[in-house]
Parts: structure tokens; sequence; C-alpha cells
């Protein structure tokens, strides 16, 4: 008689989405690894030969492009590192193409930035691309535009991509795949520690550091701060970004907005997405929310901030209310509409994070007016809130 899985809803899911690092795919010199893509490859087509819809988001763009480009690690600065994933992208993608071929699967490359999923047009746009390729039964695979991304609108790492590429493509569970077999509660590179069989909330974690000496919740600071050079090679690892900190915040994001999640070792593919006990299990709860907002809580970086009095903090924090002109007691930072923007209240503490409806020069000049004195004043355009609810989160 064949048993169950453990963990029925990933073995059953009818859309899974795979993400793999770069320290899985990759040689200590920085080559690809055939034998690796291939192993991967074989898994994710026994998946996908039992008729279920699979989306790859791999990294690996720009560690393929360091030996080419006669580089022995990771750049540091954002030119050159566009520079090796423009030339890595195109290695990578060729043999994923081979790889999953010789199983009779038709890939399709999908190059995402973080505006893609913020913006309603380009994120419905991506949605809808996924979406047919899926129908047509091709495997996407997907990765993070990095020859024009910034460093002020990008995911950060591709943890939080596969996350939300899960939510946009409405995938019933997600797998994280790394050289890790899970998540432990200690370094078991420094003696006894266990490995956490299964999360079901973010108190499961309480108390547990996650490497660079982060909690859970604080893993995309420190991608941000590795983007802009303040976090030294050896924390980041020589091929990629991403640990086991943004592991959890990708796992948490994910089953927070109801979907499964496990994060295992790559070698264990096939038994992860078959539902076997196998790495840290993240169970599903909470309620879908809108990809935007998704996107401005965990992925946004926001390009300025709004001070505000003590009445329009209780009014967004507490009544969910919008945020008007008359709130309003200070600007920093150079912005134009459509933009992510912090919310601080009088002490300076973030309260909230949202898309603000007006440029950084207009707003000084609108400060402390009501929507009607301006509309009156300086035309009906005028009268519309600075941060609407809809596209507005608190932190």
């Amino acid at each position: 008689m064949t048993l169950s899985p453990v963990r029925a809803d990933i073995a059953s899911a009818a859309r899974v989405v795979v993400k793999v690092g770069s320290s899985s795919l990759t040689t200590a010199a920085g080559g690809i690894a055939d034998d690796r893509i291939g192993a991967l490859a074989a898994a994710l087509a026994a998946r996908h030969g039992a008729g279920t819809q699979v989306v790859l988001v791999s990294s690996g763009a720009i560690a393929s492009g360091l030996v080419p480009l006669g580089l022995t690690r990771r750049p540091s600065d954002l030119a050159t590192q566009q520079a090796a994933a423009s030339v890595g992208q195109g290695l990578l993608i060729a043999r994923y193409t081979a790889a999953f071929a010789a199983h009779g699967i038709r890939t399709g490359q999908v190059l995402l930035s973080a505006d893609d999923l913020m913006r309603r047009t380009h994120y419905r746009n991506a949605q809808r691309t996924l979406d047919r390729l899926l129908e047509l039964g091709v495997l996407p695979v997907v990765n993070e535009n990095d020859t024009v991304a910034t460093d002020e609108i990008r995911f950060g790492d591709n943890d939080r991509l596969a996350a939300l590429v899960a939510h946009v493509t409405h995938a019933r569970a997600l797998v994280l795949l790394s050289d890790v077999d899970g998540v432990y509660d200690g370094d078991p590179r420094r003696g006894a520690a266990q490995r956490i069989a299964e999360v079901r909330g973010q108190a499961d974690l309480e108390g547990i550091r996650l490497g660079r000496g982060l909690r859970p919740g604080q893993a995309s600071q420190a991608s941000q701060a590795s983007h802009r050079g303040h976090a030294s090679q050896a924390a980041t690892g020589a091929q990629g970004i991403g640990g086991m900190a943004t592991k959890v915040e990708a796992a948490l994001i994910a089953s927070a907005a109801g979907i499964p999640t496990v994060v295992a070792a790559a070698a264990s593919a096939t038994a992860a997405l078959n539902g076997d006990p196998v790495g840290t299990y993240f169970a599903a709860h909470g309620r879908r929310p809108a990809t935007r907002l998704l996107w401005l809580r965990h992925a946004a970086v926001a390009r300025g901030s709004l001070r505000l009095d003590p009445g329009a903090v209780e009014a967004v924090v507490k009544r969910h209310a919008s945020l008007l002109p008359a709130g309003l007691t200070g600007v920093d930072g150079i912005f134009d509409a459509g933009d992510p923007v912090d919310l601080r209240d009088e002490h300076d503490t973030v309260v909230a994070r949202g898309l603000v409806n007006y440029d950084a020069a207009e707003i000084p000049g609108l400060m402390g007016r009501s929507t009607r004195w301006l509309a009156s004043k300086l035309g009906p355009e005028y009268d519309r809130e600075i941060v609407h609810r809809d596209d507005l989160v608190i932190l």
C-alpha cells in the first residue's frame, strides 16, 4: 500500500513555483554545473509529466557570466553585475533549454523587474504571459532582469521574487531549493543544531538567527544593503546574495498569502516536490493580498518619505484611511508620482508605505491644505489623496 505524503498540499498542487539558487547551479570556480542542471531538470520534468504546471525561478545569471568575463568573484558594482548577467543569462537559459528538451519539455525565458510587479499594466502583462506559457505546456524559466534593474528597483534576491511569482501565477505551492537542507535552530557548522521540520507562523522562529545575525523579518533590509555595498562578500556568499534569512523571509511571505512552502536542498528536489518530510515546511495561512501591496510590504525600496502629524498617523494606521494633504508636515527625497514612499510619524518612525500620487516637488505647496481648498484654487485634478488607502500598507 502506498502511504499518503505527509505534505499533501505540496504533492497535489496543480501549479508549483520552484526556485533554485546560484550555489546549486555553479561550480566553485563559477562555471555552470551541467550535472546539477540536469538533475534539477529531471526532478521538475517528473512533476511536469505527472500533469503539474511548473514555473522555475532560477538564479545564476551573474554567476554564469563570471568565468567568460575573466572575473574571479561576484562584482560589487552594479554595472559589472549587469554586464555579467548579460553574458551569463544566455548561457544559463541555453543549458536549461537543452536539459529540459531531453525530457521533451519546452522552456520559455521570462525576465522580470520589480517594476513589473508593481505597475498594474506591467503586472497584468507578466501574469498573462506566464499563464499563457503554462497553458501551452511550456515551463517558464524566470529570473530578475539584472541587466536593466537599478539598486532602487530590484527584488534584492530571487527568493523574494519567487514568492511574488507564486502569488502572481496563483501557484498552489512554492519550493525553495539551495545547498542547505532546511532551516535550523542554530548554525549546524558550529555544533549541535536541529532542523526545524515545520513552521506554522513566525512565532515558531522566535529567537532564531538565520545567518548574518538576522532574525526572521530582517532579510529585506540586508538584501537591499548588500546591493549598495554595505554587506561584505564573505557574508553574502561567493556566487549569490541569498542566504537562509532571505529564504525564510520568502517562505513567510508566501505562506502568509496562503501558499504552502518548502525550503530544502536542491539534491532533495524530487522528495520535496513529492511532499516527503524533507527540509522545512511552512504551512499556508492568511488571505491572498493584492500583488502590489505584497510588493510594497516586502520588496519595494522607498524613493522618499512623507512626515505625518499625529491625526494623520491615527487615520492611516488605525482607521486605514487615505493620506490627505492636510495631514502632511514634511517631505524628503526626490520621487515621481507613482513611486513608493515611506510614511513617518513625528518621531521619524516608518508606520506605512504607499504609492504617492504627486511628485516630490509638488507636495510642499499642498501640505496642510484640504483637498477641497486645493481643488478650488488649483483645479479639480488636485481633489485627490496624497496616497490612496488601496495603495498603502501598514508596517
